[in-house]
């Protein structure tokens, strides 16, 4: 999969944009500025956004060329994520280290979402804020991005049962517009998630 995601990437254009998804610009923007963990973070957009707000931020994701392009961004706008090359299975923080964990479009293999989703929250401190947004089961309906594999989409029980620890829960399944790069253009079936640890 890193291979596939190394070649996606391996081009000059950010394929999907450099400005924010805008759920978690919003999101973001009326929190107090700490550490946050930006997951599968791909070519930095989200994690460069947070940089810029003041945040603390780290980031992985499995393709080395995603992490180049993604520090090549910080860089030019003069600021420092902190991102390593990793996939979910191996990937390994210190427990309640984040104060914001940021999931942007973190597709994974059915048999592993719920293990790799619990994983990823024990990196959140009691008190955190998580934030996702994903596609929808319906998304296979439409072609503006996401997983072709219906298994691999996300449903509102799913995502409920995998974070069932959040308190202050916000969960919405909306149809919207996206325009974030080449790659993710026109009508989508989302899930927007929010809570607290």
């Amino acid at each position: 999969m890193a291979e596939f995601w190394d070649s996606r990437y391996a081009t000059t254009e950010y394929i999907y944009g450099k400005t924010p998804n805008d759920f978690i610009k919003e999101k973001l923007s009326s929190l107090t500025p700490g550490k946050a963990l930006f997951a599968a973070e791909g070519e930095g957009r989200n994690a460069v956004f947070a940089a810029g707000l003041g945040f603390e931020v780290f980031a992985f994701d499995a393709s080395e060329v995603a992490k180049t392009k993604a520090l090549d961004f910080a860089a030019s706008l003069g600021l420092k994520i902190n991102y390593k090359t990793a996939k979910y299975q191996e990937v390994v923080y210190p427990e309640n280290q984040f104060d914001i964990l940021v999931l942007v479009f973190a597709h994974m293999p059915a048999q592993y979402r719920s293990e790799w989703h619990r994983k990823l929250f024990r990196y959140l401190k009691p008190g955190g804020k998580l934030i996702l947004e994903g596609f929808a089961k319906n998304q296979i309906e439409f072609n503006s991005g996401g997983p072709k594999e219906l298994s691999m989409l996300f449903s509102k029980a799913e995502l409920q049962g995998d974070f069932a620890a959040l308190s202050d829960l916000e969960i919405e399944e909306k149809t919207r517009v996206l325009n974030e790069g080449s790659h993710h253009k026109g009508m989508a079936s989302v899930i927007q998630l929010y809570g607290t640890k």
